[in-house]
C-alpha cells in the first residue's frame, strides 16, 4: 500500500450503473481506492500523478466470468491477454474442472484435452508449483503470486468427484457415489464455500473427454454423476446462496431444462444458476428463441434466478486438422478424435469406404442435434503445405477435383493432419440480431474461455467488441441500448450477480479502472493475431490487438498499463490484483 495519489481528470465517467448518465468527472485515487469524485475542475486537489482523460471514457474494469486460467495464473499471474483489453476481474474453475484437490496427473487428465491446453505444458507446471490440497491453501498460494488482475473461482465438480471417489471409479458408467461419498463431497464443497469460492461448476456435455493414457476418451467425471448424486451439493448451494455453473448435454440439449428448473423459487429459495452458452447458432436457429423463452418462464413465472452466458461476438473458431471438440458431437467424428494418438489406425479408418459413407450420412443428417453446422463450404483453409489451397473452402477444392466434399476433406486430413489449418464461424454471425442478444435480461454477456483453447479461438477482447457494436448503433441513430447500459452489462451487472467486490466507480471502491479512447474504436476488428506465452515454453496462442483503444488500466489503484505496454513490475514483482471472495450469503 502506498500514500501516493493519482488524479484522473476530465474523463467521461461511466459508473457501472445502467441508470446513471455518464458525465465529465474527476477521480482521486489513493491507498488503492477512489477517495473522491469531483464534479468541478476548480475543486481539484494536487496529486503525485495526473492523467488528463479529456475526450476519453473512464469505466470500471471489465469482468470476465468464464475463463480457464487455472494453469496460466500459476506461472504467468499477470494474465496480460485479458488485462490489456481492460478486463480486471476474472472467474476461473469453470466447466467442472479446477486444480484444487487432486494430484498432478489426475488434474491434467480431466483438464488438458477438454480445454485444449497442452498436457506437456500443464503437467510440469503443476509438478513445479502445486503444494496445496484444499481451497484455503489454494487461495493462500494465489494470493502469494504477483497477480495482475482480480481472481475469483468456482470449485470444479470433476475435481471434487475425483478427490472423493478416485479417478478410476469417477469415470465409469456403472460406478455411483455411495451415500458416504456424497456426504464427503458435500463437506468439501462447503469447505470451498467457507473459503470464499463462488459455488460449484459442473458439466453434462459428452464432448468433454479425458486426456492421458489411462482414461483416454472417457467423459469427464461430472458427466457420470446423476442428479440424485448431486442432491446434497445442490441443497448446500441453495441454502447458502451460492452459484451453480453448468453446461448441459449439447447433443440432446434436453437437460438444459433441468438446469433452468433447478433455479426456480416457488415454495423454496431460488438457486442461482448460470449455464453456457446462449448463441445464435447457424446449425439451429430455433435454439436461441427457445432458450430465451425458457429463461423468461423460469425467471418471471417460476421465480428463478437463472442466467445464460453469451459471447457478444461472432463465435469464430480455428482448427488444425480435426483437432476440434466439434467432431465429438457425432459418432464418426468422435471415432476420428479417439484415434488422434494412433495416426496409422486413424488414417486406415478414414480410407475405409464404409467409414466414409457413415461420415457423409452423419455430417448431413438434417435433424441431428448439433452445434457445428457441418457445412464444409463455410470452412476456409488458412494454412497448408499446398499453398494453392489457402483461402479456399473444402467445397471449392472438391469441385476443382471433381470429388465429394467429404472425400476431399478426409483426403486432406490424411495428407496433412494438423498442418492444414482452417476456420469457420458457428454462431452469432448475424449482427442484425445483436440488439436482441445484448438486451436479453436473462443473459450474462461474458463467455470468453480465456486461457483455454489456445490455438482455437480468441475472445479476450469481448468487452471492447460489444462496446464498439453498441457505439456504432448509437452513431447510426438506431441504438441497441445506451452506452451506460452497455458498460453496466460488462461490469456492475456481473459484479452484482456473482456477488463480487468490483464493477463500479464510486467513492470508497478499490480502483480497478479503464481509460478508453473512442477516437480509436475503428481499430477494433475481428481479426486475430498470434503471440507466444513465455511461461508456456513460448507456445503460440491466438490473441486480439486493437491499438490505442485502451489508453490506461488501473488495478488495485495502480496504473499498470499505458501506451500499449505494462509497467515492469506487472505480473512479476508486485501483486496488484486480489482474490475476490464471494460476497453473497454463504452462511453455514
Amino acid at each position: 500500500m502506498t500514500n501516493s495519489s493519482l488524479l484522473i481528470k476530465n474523463g467521461l465517467v461511466f459508473t457501472g450503473k445502467a441508470d446513471q448518465k455518464a458525465r465529465i468527472q474527476h477521480l482521486l485515487v489513493q491507498n488503492q481506492k477512489i477517495v473522491n469524485i469531483f464534479e468541478e475542475e476548480a475543486a481539484l486537489p494536487s496529486a503525485d500523478q495526473i492523467i488528463d482523460a479529456k475526450g476519453k471514457w473512464i469505466t470500471p474494469g471489465f469482468i470476465d466470468s468464464h475463463t480457464h486460467y487455472d494453469a496460466e495464473v500459476l506461472v504467468s499471474p499477470g494474465l496480460k491477454e485479458s488485462a490489456r483489453h481492460g478486463v480486471t476481474s476474472i472467474i476461473l474453475g469453470s466447466c467442472s474442472v479446477s486444480a484444487i484437490y487432486n494430484g498432478v496427473e489426475d488434474t491434467a487428465d480431466y483438464f488438458t484435452r477438454v480445454e485444449a491446453i497442452p498436457r506437456e505444458i500443464m503437467i510440469p507446471i503443476l509438478e513445479r508449483v502445486k503444494t496445496w490440497s484444499s481451497p484455503k491453501e489454494w487461495i493462500k498460494y494465489v494470493e502469494s503470486l504477483p497477480l495482475g488482475v482480480n481472481v475469483a473461482s468456482f470449485l470444479g465438480h470433476s475435481d471434487l468427484r475425483v478427490k472423493v471417489m478416485g479417478i478410476d471409479r469417477s469415470v465409469q458408467e456403472n460406478e455411483k457415489a455411495t451415500q458416504a461419498e456424497q456426504e464427503e463431497m458435500d463437506r468439501l464443497l462447503n469447505e470451498a464455500l467457507d473459503a470464499g469460492f463462488l459455488g460449484l461448476s459442473t458439466m453434462d456435455n459428452p464432448w468433454d473427454k479425458m486426456d492421458g493414457d489411462k482414461y483416454w476418451s472417457h467423459k469427464t467425471p461430472s458427466f457420470y454423476a446423476s442428479w440424485g448424486e448431486r442432491k446434497l451439493l445442490l441443497r448446500s448451494l441453495r441454502r447458502r446462496g451460492a452459484i451453480l455453473q453448468g453446461a448441459p448435454n449439447l447433443v440432446t440439449k434436453f437437460n438444459a431444462i433441468i438446469y433452468m428448473f433447478l433455479s426456480t423459487g416457488i415454495f423454496r429459495k431460488p438457486l442461482k444458476t448460470t449455464m453456457i452458452a446462449l448463441m445464435d447458432l447457424i446449425a439451429d436457429r430455433a435454439i436461441y428463441p427457445l432458450v430465451q423463452f425458457g429463461s423468461t418462464v423460469m425467471n418471471r413465472l417460476l421465480r428463478g434466478d437463472f442466467r445464460m452466458q453469451s459471447p457478444p461476438v461472432p463465435f469464430t473458431v480455428y482448427y488444425d486438422g480435426v483437432d476440434s471438440v466439434m467432431f465429438e458431437e457425432f459418432p464418426a467424428g468422435e471415432a476420428m478424435r479417439h484415434l488422434a494418438k494412433k495416426l496409422d489406425e486413424r488414417n486406415a479408418m478414414l480410407r475405409d469406404p464404409a467409414f466414409r459413407k457413415e461420415f457423409k450420412y452423419e455430417i448431413k443428417k438434417r435433424f441431428a442435434p448439433k452445434i457445428w453446422h457441418r457445412d464444409l463450404s463455410m470452412a476456409v483453409i488458412l494454412k497448408c503445405p499446398d499453398k494453392s489451397l489457402i483461402g479456399k473452402n473444402f467445397y471449392q477444392i472438391a469441385e476443382e477435383r471433381g470429388d465429394h466434399p467429404v472425400d476431399t476433406f478426409l483426403d486432406l486430413i490424411i495428407d496433412y493432419d494438423k498442418e492444414i489449418r482452417w476456420t469457420t464461424t458457428i454462431a452469432n454471425d448475424r449482427k442484425e440480431k445483436y440488439k436482441r442478444l445484448y438486451n436479453n435480461d436473462h443473459n450474462l454477456i461474458s463467455f470468453s474461455d480465456a486461457g483455454a483453447h489456445l490455438n482455437n479461438m480468441a475472445f479476450y477482447d469481448f468487452p471492447l467488441q460489444m462496446i464498439h457494436q453498441v457505439q456504432k448503433s448509437i452513431e447510426k441513430g438506431d441504438p441497441m441500448m445506451s452506452m451506460e447500459k452497455c458498460i453496466w452489462r460488462l461490469t456492475g451487472e456481473q459484479a452484482d450477480w456473482f456477488s463480487l467486490d468490483c464493477g463500479y466507480i464510486k467513492e470508497g471502491q478499490i480502483a480497478d479502472l479503464n481509460i478508453l479512447d473512442p477516437a480509436y474504436f475503428s481499430n477494433i476488428t475481428e481479426e486475430v493475431s498470434e503471440a507466444p506465452i513465455e511461461a508456456f515454453n513460448n507456445h503460440i496462442r491466438l490473441v486480439n490487438r486493437h491499438e490505442g483503444v485502451v489508453s490506461q488500466v488501473l488495478v488495485g489503484g495502480t496504473l499498470v498499463y499505458e501506451k500499449g505496454d505494462f509497467i515492469p513490475a506487472f505480473g512479476k514483482e508486485k501483486r496488484f490484483g486480489r482474490f475476490l471472495a464471494y460476497q453473497g450469503l454463504h452462511e453455514n
